[in-house]
């Protein structure tokens, strides 16, 4: 084998280790940072599944009130037609 070969063997052997190590790098960070958006995820689904719960007991609480509202405001308009006529 001549010396240029050589020198391109020994220049393409640096590069592919070069690229071997900082895929590996990549690869540590990229697996720090699912499990970093796992963790907030899963943070995230229980914020959403308290907010859930917190409307749906509003809501509860708030139809009575609001049906009760409806049916006064119906009553009242009701008298006010009736004592016009």
């Amino acid at each position: 084998m001549n010396s240029a070969a050589e020198i391109l063997v020994i220049i393409l052997s640096i590069a592919l280790a070069v690229f071997l190590t900082l895929g590996i790098i990549l690869t540590i960070y990229l697996i720090g940072l699912t499990r970093q958006i796992r963790e907030i995820t899963s943070s995230a689904e229980r914020t959403a599944g308290s907010i859930e719960s917190i409307v749906s007991g509003i809501a509860k609480a708030l139809s009575p009130v609001f049906l009760v509202g409806m049916i006064t405001k119906f009553i009242s308009n009701f008298k006010k037609n009736k004592g016009e006529k």
